[in-house]
């Protein structure tokens, strides 16, 4: 039976390929106190398993998954990098690039001092930086050295081991030295240093509600303007401004005679009309209340209190068109204002945002005042569907669930950037290419921007933006691994325990210098730096840690830009690291 099974397997390949992936992602989502072996990882090692079996596999496959990986790779941090070298996020940006020197430079010298070969100097720094991608330039930079075959296979298959050997502690070991070490060197009280720094953007509360709570933020509530009341004779809008600190909407109004009209900024209210009022939950009990007291200007002058409204039961007034949508940013006229600047836009009377979600890891930016928005955000809003409607239109485009992505377009893009980094350069006789890898990498940044700002087409919906990401690299890595299969027992056995302190260095002494080039030299805030630093080594663990010690969402807005930054010179000296060595 296993005779038969081993040689199925190597007359059809394929299969091995799903079932290297099925293993790979079935044991990398266990995990233990948070840590766990992750797809990646897992898959690998299930490829080394596999390839026991002496499989070979067709090379086309391997340089088409990987191309269609790197694309959406940079698809997804496309308009963070451009903003972060064009615009406000040029600091955080050249910072990322100072990172990456150090996550290059000490792996380089590593390698040096200990005398590997290219390719467990490859696997190394891959592992130790959790890049995965760079493997894939550093294999097509060895194939290009032109060695002798058999050199070069073993070279290739070196590189898994060291990756292996290396990626659990560039994965645990960044989070701990950033997270948990950071703050003890930088000497930074991290939940101070948040809470200071969302006073500065006008915030400081602990947000509540969402799902599966109970307690809801927004609410919609009916109010019968007495007689003699404040807001009687008043525009809906000036009855707003009554409350200066809040965002109150008057969204439908019941008249005395019993009709119902759907209220605007100019709708005048009057005595004995019940009107539907949206606004925060606190400011419905604190100011319009059982109770409470509003204090306005009377018709001479001087103030009073009046009494507020009285709050009714009217199912059929409330009973209105609510909804919730997504929002892409793609107006330019938006990219780099607050939220309070855009609040007070006509377009935002009557909706509230819930949510901001940025770059390609959906990173979740606090809701504060001086937040500020930029292209390729995603805003969730919520409101009467003719007011979501409006924002939407002076923001952008809505970001509408499909599962049809623009394949032309992905085909188009893919097919010039690997053209355009196929040519070579001769500069003093030695061969310079961006290779077809790293033109996909830098079609998707521009086809990313692209999107961002012209949103007629180009669109990827994200589950496939996953599949073209997770599943294309780990389709790469199943094929690396079980290619390596063979030799990969051999060389763990001579390189272990070497391997895996000198990949702990590798991983923690670039992160310990970048920290402090972040703190005192490029002098970001305590709330940011850590943030900052996780993004530039695109250590999402790291962050997740940074933001639950932090008790704030503050630290991910360090992250975005500089993952962005990170993730693309990251990949790209996986080349550069083997033109070093060469």
């Amino acid at each position: 039976m296993f005779t038969w099974f081993a040689t199925t397997l190597r007359q059809y390949p394929e299969i091995a390929i799903f079932l290297v992936l099925a293993l790979g992602y079935y044991f990398g989502k266990f995990t233990f106190k948070g840590i766990g072996l992750g797809s990646v990882t897992a898959t690998l090692l299930a490829g080394v398993l596999i390839g026991q079996l002496g499989i070979t596999v067709s090379q086309p496959l391997k340089a088409l998954v990987f191309l269609m990986f790197l694309f959406a790779v940079g698809y997804g941090v496309g308009p963070q990098f451009v903003r972060g070298v064009a615009k406000d996020g040029l600091p955080q940006a050249i910072f990322a690039v100072v990172q990456c020197l150090f996550c290059i430079a000490i792996p380089v010298a590593i390698v040096k001092f200990a005398g590997y070969d290219l390719g467990y100097a490859a696997g190394l720094y891959s592992g130790s930086q959790t890049i995965s991608a760079a493997m894939g330039l550093s294999t097509d930079a060895i194939n290009r050295l032109g060695l002798a075959p058999e050199q070069s296979k073993a070279m290739l298959d070196s590189m898994p081991i060291a990756y292996a050997v290396t990626y659990m502690f560039g994965t645990v070991g960044s989070a701990l030295v950033i997270a948990l070490l950071g703050p003890v060197l930088l000497r930074i009280n991290l939940p101070a240093a948040c809470k200071e720094y969302e006073q500065k953007l006008g915030g400081g509360e602990k947000e509540y509600g969402g799902a599966g709570s109970a307690w809801h933020r927004w609410e919609v509530r009916a109010y019968k303007v007495r007689p003699g009341g404040a807001a009687a004779g008043l525009r809906a809008v000036e009855a707003e401004a009554m409350i200066p600190d809040a965002r109150v909407f008057v969204l439908r109004v019941r008249r005395a005679d019993g009709t119902i009209e759907d209220a605007t900024a100019d709708t005048v209210l009057r005595e004995g009309d019940v009107v539907a009022v949206a606004g925060a939950r606190d400011v419905m009990v604190r100011v319009l209340g059982a109770g409470a007291r509003v204090a306005v200007v009377a018709g001479g002058g001087g103030n009073e209190a009046v009494p507020p409204p009285t709050e009714v039961e009217d199912r059929e007034l409330l009973s209105m068109p609510i909804e919730g949508v997504d929002v892409y940013v793609t107006n330019k006229e938006v990219d780099g204002k607050t939220l309070a600047e855009l609040a007070t836009q006509p377009s935002a009377r009557g909706v509230f945002l819930r949510k901001i979600t940025r770059g390609a890891v959906t990173t979740t930016i606090p809701i504060l005042p001086n937040t500020k928005i930029h292209r390729g955000d995603i805003l969730n809003v919520v409101g009467r569907t003719q007011d979501t409607a409006a924002v939407t239109k002076a923001v952008g485009v809505p970001d509408k669930q499909t599962d049809v992505a623009d394949v032309a377009f992905i085909g188009a893009s893919i097919t010039v950037g690997a053209l355009i980094g196929a040519l070579v350069l001769k500069v003093g006789g030695v061969p310079l290419t961006l290779s077809t890898a790293g033109g996909a990498l830098i079609a998707g940044l521009v086809a990313g921007w692209f999107r961002s700002v012209r949103p007629m087409f180009g669109r990827i919906p994200s589950s496939t933006v996953w599949f073209m990401n997770s599943i294309g690299l780990n389709i790469f890595i199943a094929i690396v691994g079980i290619s390596a299969g063979p030799g990969f027992v051999n060389g763990l056995k001579t390189q272990g325990i070497g391997l895996f302190l000198w990949g702990a260095l590798a991983t923690s002494l670039p992160l310990i210098l970048g920290m402090f080039v972040a703190k005192y030299i490029f002098r970001f805030h305590d709330a940011l730096t850590l943030g900052i630093v996780s993004g530039a080594r695109t250590t999402t663990a790291s962050l997740g840690l940074v933001c639950d010690l932090g008790k704030s969402q503050v630290p991910a807005l360090g992250y975005t830009v500089t993952y962005a930054v990170g993730n693309t010179f990251l990949t790209i000296w996986g080349m550069v690291l083997i033109l070093l060595l060469s």
